[in-house]
Order: structure tokens, then C-alpha cells, then sequence
């Protein structure tokens, strides 16, 4: 009897956090294994907007670069009608059967991409002036603010960046392609080590 294939993170052989301490004003993680839908579809059309905001909770982002929290579930918008869904871990199989009934008889795509990228999390005080060193986006509250998301280049790899607001201070979350997923987090690690405490 053959043994179901082992899941692991992109990062697994690298360590989980290299900026640690509570006096470090920049930390790392990873959060693996989330759900990742590329949903493709008309807003102009009532019938496909009906059907996915019944099943989401809520409507799709359709200003430019903007997210949508709906409870668990973020939605990114990537373009005028391309979505990024990502749900927690072990749910978006579901979501993903759940939408594919709902939008029968409607022109949509609806690809599963969990598999070949992971988010790679920065926060902290410091945590945007450390992405700044490789990302040519103004990251200040007051251009890039919580609700936002962009495509955009951070140490040379493309990542779907965005930003949450916490009680430790700005939280950046960074989708990014599997196979740049070790390079980018020894990049930021290796900037992060001015942010520890002497």
C-alpha cells in the first residue's frame, strides 16, 4: 500500500524565523498550504456577480488593485476580470467545488494555483521600510494603504503584495511563486538583520 505524497512548504529547509525576539522591529513567517483560486469571469454580467457573491459573502473588488475580505477569505484583484481567492489552509478545494456549481451555464475560468505559491508575511514597525530596500513602490500609509494590493517586483520577483494594519504595527503579505519563494526569503532575512536589537 503506497503512502500519500508528504506536503511541504516551499521554505521548509530554510527555518521559520530568522528576525526573532520581541525587541526585533521586523519579523518573517510563512503561511503555507492557504487556498489559491485565479477566478476569471464578467462583471458586467449580473448572473456571474450574483453567483459568486452568494458563495463568497460578499461582492468582488472591482476598482483596480484593491482587496476584499469577506471573514476568511481575501480576494485580490488582479485585473478587470481576474481574481485571486485565497482562503485558510484545507478549504479552498471546497470553495473551489462550491463556485464551479454556482457558475454552471456562466462563461468563467476557475483554476486551483495553491500548489505553486505560498505568502510569505513582513511586519513590524520597520516592516515597510525593509521592503522599500528592493521594491520601487511608495509603501507609506498615505500611498499604499490597508485595502490595496499590487503586482510588483521585490528583489527581482514578481509577488502580489498587500497590506494589513495590526496592533504590532503594518503587516505586509507577499504572494509569491513557489520557486522564487527560498530566494526572496533569504533576500528579506538578510536585509531584516539591521532590524534585530544589538
Amino acid at each position: 500500500m503506497s503512502e500519500s505524497p508528504r506536503r511541504e512548504s516551499p521554505l521548509a529547509g530554510v527555518g521559520s524565523q530568522p528576525v526573532v525576539g520581541d525587541a526585533a522591529t521586523v519579523r518573517l513567517a510563512e503561511r503555507p498550504f492557504r487556498g489559491q483560486l485565479n477566478l476569471r469571469g464578467d462583471v458586467a454580467s449580473p448572473t456571474f456577480v450574483d453567483a459568486v457573491t452568494g458563495v463568497l459573502g460578499g461582492p468582488l473588488p472591482v476598482q483596480p488593485n484593491t482587496v476584499a475580505d469577506h471573514g476568511e477569505v481575501r480576494i485580490f484583484w488582479l485585473g478587470p476580470d481576474e481574481w485571486l481567492i485565497i482562503t485558510p489552509e484545507g478549504a479552498g478545494s471546497d470553495l473551489k467545488t462550491v463556485l464551479q456549481k454556482a457558475l454552471e451555464g456562466i462563461h468563467f475560468a476557475l483554476s486551483d494555483v495553491s500548489s505553486g505559491q505560498t505568502t510569505l508575511v513582513v511586519s513590524g514597525p520597520d516592516a515597510g521600510s525593509l521592503l522599500s530596500k528592493s521594491c520601487t513602490l511608495d509603501l507609506h500609509p498615505r500611498a499604499f494603504a490597508p485595502g490595496q494590493c499590487a503586482q510588483t517586483l521585490l528583489a527581482g520577483s514578481t509577488v502580489l503584495l498587500s497590506r494589513l494594519d495590526r496592533a504590532h504595527g503594518p503587516e505586509f503579505e507577499l504572494v509569491v511563486r513557489r520557486s522564487f519563494a527560498d530566494y526572496l526569503w533569504r533576500c528579506l532575512a538578510d536585509g531584516a538583520e539591521e532590524y534585530q536589537p544589538a
